[in-house]
């Protein structure tokens, strides 16, 4: 419990943050699915056939799985809070439409004539007859749209869209138990705080629950626009991978451009998802700058020409440099000392027992191998695909979770893991790394990569993250690794730790 209190008074000004983006992107959605539902449904109420063809849609719609959704979203509206709001819409759509529907199609038929021998028209009939009778069922199909809502937006973090699955993916990757149930507990708190003041609204009169959602309305739009006004004109949108090393570095470029140009604040988007969501993010313009390596770019970003394997690490990135440039018109700066590179990690204990130095002794023990990799590892010329063609190995893993892996590397579920070579799992639960001797992987250098136009509008800020270039061993960055994962410090304090110690910041006490 004391561990749990400790994380939550580090991480509060995060948290907060968090549950503002949790609410912006729940209460967004529900209203936005409140206001095509509800007068869908009661036009539907006068349209029988219709009404069955359309309460079958949205059912099927909400049996399409969350992620899959976000997925087929991705290529047509990029990431962030767009596709995530318009999923979870989707999701909602269902209660409340079905709620309504069922609200006003059952009331007794003698109050509607009733109403009609008073000779009232449709639409004042509707406002002091059907909706009233009809309301609370109406707000309980909202308060199930809203539960289902807050819980589901706990996935938008994979997207880069934030809020507070931000700190159960965080947790799940650091394996920290404390950011995990922060994240779920204040989510689950959030559904009930708001479910209970929608139950309120279910026995309040028509007047209320109108003037109720128009503050809500009034509020939202209010602190967006004072958002927009209070905006610095110049904000800079850092984005990183899930893991210690990006937040870490993304921290880094944060303290140097601020320090560097007083003029320039900076946004932080960590935790942004993979390779190829950072990347098409950059290109969107949805974010300015990310943190990626050499190797990555050129095995999985840009367009391959000319010889690409057995390079020198200079070479590598020189090469990887000219084609962001040639293919994107993207500026890649000036690389860091170490190399993040991939391996294959195998527990010490059955290194010993079997003998295993490199990826090929694998080969004597094919059958007994029992992999469990990272997705984007598996799927990787530079990973999984590569050491089977180029050892000629027909290796089979389990995808999973970067932390998870290590977690069931720990346990003896798997044998056989891809890692990274500053991961500081690798000291903590005593894995060895197996010698690439067909070079699979490329040098792995990591730098800034943005656009040549904000490179060339903005000197100073190149010169800031320059500061960086040739800095960072790899025992620096294991280090920093092992600070955030195991001894649970920020990476926020990590960062400027380093840079203070090193001389690349100015300390501020």
């Amino acid at each position: 419990m004391t561990i749990l209190w400790n994380t939550f008074l580090d991480q509060r000004v995060e948290l907060l943050k968090a549950l503002w983006e949790h609410l912006q992107i729940s209460l967004t959605a529900l209203l936005i699915a409140i206001v095509i539902a509800i007068p869908l449904a009661i036009w539907a109420t006068h349209h029988k056939n219709i009404a069955e063809f359309l309460l079958q849609i949205t059912s099927v719609l909400q049996t399409i799985p969350s992620l899959a959704l976000l997925g087929l979203l991705i290529p047509l509206v990029g990431i962030g809070s767009v596709p995530a709001i318009i999923a979870l819409v989707i999701y909602a759509l269902l209660p409340i439409f079905q709620n309504t529907y069922v609200g006003i199609d059952e009331i007794d038929p003698s109050l509607e004539e009733a109403a009609d021998a008073f000779g009232m028209s449709r639409l004042r009939k509707l406002f002091k007859v059907e909706i009233p009778i009809a309301l609370p069922v109406i707000i309980s199909g909202i308060r199930t749209a809203l539960v289902l809502i807050i819980g589901t937006a706990t996935l938008a973090a994979l997207i880069g869209a934030g809020g507070l699955g931000n700190f159960i993916l965080l947790g799940i990757d650091q394996n920290d138990t404390s950011l995990i149930l922060i994240g779920a507990i204040t989510s689950a708190l959030l559904a009930i705080i708001l479910s209970a003041l929608i139950k309120f609204l279910q026995t309040a009169r028509l007047r209320t629950v109108i003037a109720t959602v128009g503050v809500i309305i009034v509020g939202f739009a209010g602190a967006s626009t004072y958002q927009a006004v209070s905006q610095p004109k110049e904000n800079i949108v850092i984005a990183g991978k899930l893991g210690s090393e990006p937040d870490i570095l993304i921290h880094m470029y944060k303290d140097l451009i601020e320090d560097q140009d007083k003029s320039v604040t900076v946004t932080l988007k960590p935790n942004f998802g993979t390779t190829s969501f950072l990347f098409n993010a950059l290109k969107s313009k949805s974010i300015d700058i990310y943190p990626e390596f050499s190797g990555t770019v050129l095995e999985s970003l840009v367009k391959k020409s000319g010889q690409t394997t057995n390079l020198s690490a200079h070479k590598t990135y020189v090469k990887a440099r000219d084609a962001l440039k040639n293919q994107f018109n993207m500026a890649y700066l000036k690389p860091m000392a170490y190399q993040n590179t991939f391996a294959i990690v195998v527990k010490k204990s059955f290194a010993k027992k079997y003998d295993l130095k490199t990826i090929g002794d694998l080969a004597a023990i094919e059958n007994q191998i029992k992999a469990g990799m990272t997705l984007e590892f598996i799927n990787r010329t530079d990973g999984l695909k590569g050491i089977n063609k180029k050892y000629g190995l027909n290796i089979n893993a389990r995808s999973m979770q970067a932390s998870l892996r290590y977690e069931a590397l720990n346990r003896g579920n798997i044998n056989v893991g891809d890692a990274y070579s500053t991961d500081s799992q690798l000291k903590q639960l005593n894995l060895v790394m197996l010698k690439d001797t067909k070079h699979v992987f490329p040098p792995y250098q990591g730098a800034p990569i943005m656009s040549e136009k904000l490179a060339a509008s903005h000197p100073k800020l190149v010169q800031a993250l320059n500061k960086l270039a040739g800095k960072i061993s790899d025992e620096d960055m294991q280090k920093m690794n092992y600070e955030v994962n195991v001894k649970k410090e920020s990476a926020a304090k990590v960062a400027k730790k380093y840079l203070i110690s090193h001389g690349l910041l100015r300390d501020a006490k």
